[in-house]
């Protein structure tokens, strides 16, 4: 019997040792789980709505690990990897030997080199957003802070930006970049989201970086900016991104860059070992999404266990949707900073700064490769379908924007989760469509608990979770009026809509 030790008992390290025991039907492997925290997994992603306030700690746990060959070490750092041994030192010297390793240490978060800060020593009232203990630490420090600057725009800084700005802090955000989120939106397109931010009450300084913490008596006082400007504040939550973990398996002599060199099949310059998740570099560069974690479980898990890989769309690439309150952004694929110059793209965009609106399409033989669309509501819906889907496009792609312009025609079309096909991806980071919503319901699982337990839909980003709502409350309204039946001859079946509207779209 094989024996596989799982290094990182987060997001991605859970879900691998949930796909492998479902795989391993023959019973062929044993599994030890060693986790650095001392808890339970939970969802990493959902910090930045625990900081806002919509949702409370106790909500963003995952199921724990609960089979018989798997056994779980919570609060068990590893000190090494003797690969010669084939074994893991723990802090405590005692070894466990190993078949396969996997590495699922994940990332941590970047503190950059200013004066006043230090890494390792984070002075009263400074902050990072990586892990349980820094929500709850950073909603404690909301109590009695007044100022809070987010040195960082990217998705992550602007989901704690607008959150702490709910909590009713003035919150500015420090970001050195010619853009907000830059990483997926120009300067035009970020000018738009600065615009609809300062109207939620979160003022910016983009292109203007932080050059001093000032700290008095041990506690944060104000932030001196590289124009010379000094912001005086309370709380200071750093969001400069992520650094992958890779020391245990550099220090073992693995291969390493920026993360953990694995191959198409998630196996190191070590064959008996694997990385996954954050601290995995795959050869097509790693997006910094779960999803892509959870794709990484899945295929590892097939290969440890001979499985035949079932693939999976989840769709979820490269859409990104961050949780910001008051703006709503959407982006994927090619667009804002990533895009360059190509005679074989399409580009097609409306902006209008002072409506809070920005569109932009990227079209490629006819198919669309790309997208941005802030203050769009339904229309970046639609583009998330068209995308994920690979859906042909109207002759002329303009008609994707018409919607914008003309809100009359659009005003026709109803959110209805009747409207909504059953192939419509609902839950991007786990792929999950309509119809299988559908087949859990009619199997039992009528409560969103129910659901996310059978499909997972909701345990990745949180997004899809009004959506998800919407249809069990519209399967529900709809079997109970199959026991009691309209004498209405207008009434018809969704089925029936889906196939006479297939301009239908996901929620």
């Amino acid at each position: 019997m094989s024996h596989i030790i799982v290094v990182g008992y987060g997001m991605v390290g859970s879900r691998f040792v949930e796909d492998l025991t479902a795989a391993d039907r023959d019973g062929d492997h044993l599994v030890t789980v060693l986790g650095d925290e001392a808890c339970e997994p939970y969802n990493r992603v959902l910090l930045s709505d625990v900081v806002a306030g919509s949702r409370g700690l106790s909500t963003i746990g995952l199921p724990a690990a609960d089979h018989p060959r798997v056994t779980v070490r919570r609060g068990t750092p590893v000190r090494s990897i003797d690969r010669g041994r084939r074994d893991v030192v723990l802090a405590d010297d005692s070894r466990i030997p190993y078949d396969h390793l996997v590495l699922a240490t994940g990332a941590t978060a970047r503190v950059p080199a200013l004066p006043g800060i230090d890494e390792g020593d984070l002075p009263g009232g400074v902050h990072v957003l990586r892990s349980i203990d820094d929500a709850r630490e950073i909603v404690a420090a909301t109590l009695n802070a007044r100022r809070a600057i987010v040195l960082g725009g990217g998705v992550l800084g602007l989901e704690a930006a607008t959150g702490l700005a709910g909590r009713d802090l003035a919150v500015t955000v420090v970001h050195p970049g010619p853009a907000l989120m830059e990483r997926q939106l120009d300067e035009d397109a970020s000018r738009v989201v600065e615009s609809t931010l300062r109207r939620t009450g979160v003022d910016q300084r983009v292109g203007v970086g932080a050059q001093e913490v000032v700290v008095e008596d041990g506690r944060l006082s104000r932030v001196r900016l590289t124009n010379g400007e000094v912001l005086a504040a309370d709380l200071l939550v750093i969001s400069t991104g992520t650094i992958a973990n890779t020391s245990l398996a550099a220090d073992a002599g693995i291969a390493v860059e920026r993360g953990v060199l694995v191959d198409a099949d998630l196996t190191t310059s070590d064959v008996h070992v694997h990385a996954i998740g954050d601290c995995a570099q795959p050869p097509g560069g790693s997006s910094g999404l779960v999803a892509q974690g959870w794709e990484h479980a899945r295929r590892l898990a097939d290969l440890l266990t001979g499985t035949d890989p079932v693939s999976v769309a989840t769709g979820a690439g490269d859409v990104v949707k961050p949780k910001t309150r008051g703006v709503d952004i959407v982006t994927m694929g090619i667009g804002g900073s990533t895009r360059t110059t190509d005679p074989a793209l399409r580009v097609m965009r409306l902006t209008d700064p002072s409506a809070g609106r920005h569109l932009e399409i990227v079209v490629r033989d006819g198919l669309l490769v790309g997208a941005t669309a802030i203050g769009a509501g339904r229309i970046g819906t639609d583009l998330v379908t068209s995308y994920t889907r690979r859906t042909p496009l109207p002759a002329d792609p303009a008609h994707l924007l018409l919607p914008a312009i003309a809100p009359s025609a659009a005003s026709t079309r109803q959110d209805s989760p009747m409207l909504v096909p059953d192939r419509a991806t609902i839950c991007r980071c786990n792929g999950v469509t309509k119809a299988d919503i559908r087949a859990e319901f009619r199997s039992g699982a009528t409560s969103l608990e129910d659901v996310a337990e059978r499909t997972k839909a909701t345990t990745g980003c949180g997004g899809c979770t009004d959506a998800v709502c919407g249809i069990l409350d519209w399967l529900t309204q709809d079997s109970r009026s199959q026991v009691e039946p309209t004498p209405r001859e207008e009434r018809f079946t969704p089925e029936k809509h889906d196939a006479d509207r297939p301009e239908t779209r996901a929620s």
